[in-house]
């Protein structure tokens, strides 16, 4: 299978994958919000207009068949689109001497397997490159276009008292939604399963998580036996918690840095003139922050699978001992 086949493969797979968990979210959503209605829906209203700050679940823009495609999932799709053309445009016409928009991808690919053959070896470098360089620039390039201007601020909406309340908005941070972490960070978990049982195979893979460590003799080594299968299971714990750790780690970083954005632009309500002049410059350090934040939340994202992956698929060579 080619690189560019393995990388729409997991594309279709995550947004997928990321439809499925949000039409389970919005069925599991609409018996609350029955109960929600049945309390009164001017009450309702009235708080909604009232509340400031990025709701936790992305919205629905509209539906295909069941499952509902949300703000969240139209940035990914606009992201997604966007990578590849780039990607296309500039390697259309590869040169010897790469220059601009070439030049720009051969250094970032290159950058990248450098660093991930420090970890992983050469070999599984190349093997898994296609998964982990893309997650990176996937993950970085949704960051940013979240804080492009209009996202979370362009959709439909009605007039309450207190001015335009928007209810719809068209487009959200793409990471801002649990959704689309976990299926990121579940789409990692199988891969990482696949690539340890094709380096370890399946008795490795156990002893690996069960096996004893080192070198012992006579009574020790039984009793090490017996604590690193102890040890096993708890290690069979972590590794179960890391789709868990990967996905709010994302999300509640770029969660959090939305609603900062949000709250900055929202400090200074009166008068109206200091309202419009505040509202744009107090987010502005905050943006900065924001552009370094969605670099590090991508890299970090890449660096803990890649460190996941070389914990199970990568062994320190045995040298002989040396006899004096």
């Amino acid at each position: 299978m080619s690189f560019l086949k393995k990388i729409f493969l997991t594309a279709a797979v995550l947004f997928g994958l990321t439809a499925w968990l949000n039409a389970a979210e919005t069925a599991h959503g609409a018996g609350a919000t029955a109960v929600v209605a049945a309390h009164g829906a001017a009450a309702g209203a009235a708080e909604a207009a009232e509340h400031h700050g990025l709701p936790s679940a992305a919205v629905a823009v509209f539906h295909i068949g069941p499952f509902p495609v949300t703000n969240s999932m139209i940035v990914t799709w606009i992201v997604a689109i966007g990578i590849i053309l780039f990607a296309r445009m500039a390697m259309r016409n590869v040169q010897a001497v790469p220059g601009g928009a070439q030049n720009f991808w051969e250094f970032l690919v290159e950058s990248l397997l450098g660093f991930l053959g420090d970890i992983l070896g050469p070999a599984l470098a190349k093997r898994t490159i296609w998964f982990f360089a893309t997650i990176f620039i996937f993950i970085l390039f949704t960051n940013w276009f979240g804080l492009l201007p209009g996202v979370g601020t362009i959709g439909l909406g009605v007039k309450t008292a207190h001015g335009f309340h928007l209810t719809t908005p068209f487009f959200r941070g793409g990471n801002a939604d649990l959704n689309m972490t976990a299926a990121m960070a579940m789409i990692f978990m199988v891969l990482w399963f696949v690539w340890s049982l094709q380096e370890a195979g399946v008795k490795g893979f156990f002893l690996h998580i069960f096996g004893a460590k080192g070198d012992s003799t006579g009574f020790i080594k039984y009793m090490m036996i017996v604590i690193f299968f102890l040890v096993g299971f708890l290690e069979l714990i972590s590794i179960a918690f890391r789709p868990v750790s990967l996905s709010f780690r994302l999300y509640g970083n770029i969660f959090a840095g939305e609603n900062l954005l949000e709250a900055m632009s929202n400090v200074v309500q009166n008068p109206p003139w200091a309202k419009a002049v505040f509202s744009a410059l107090l987010p502005v350090p905050f943006y900065f922050l924001e552009l370094l934040v969605g670099l590090v939340q991508a890299f970090v994202f890449m660096l803990l699978t890649t460190v996941f992956t070389a914990l199970m698929c990568t062994h320190e060579e045995e040298h002989p001992k040396e006899h004096h």
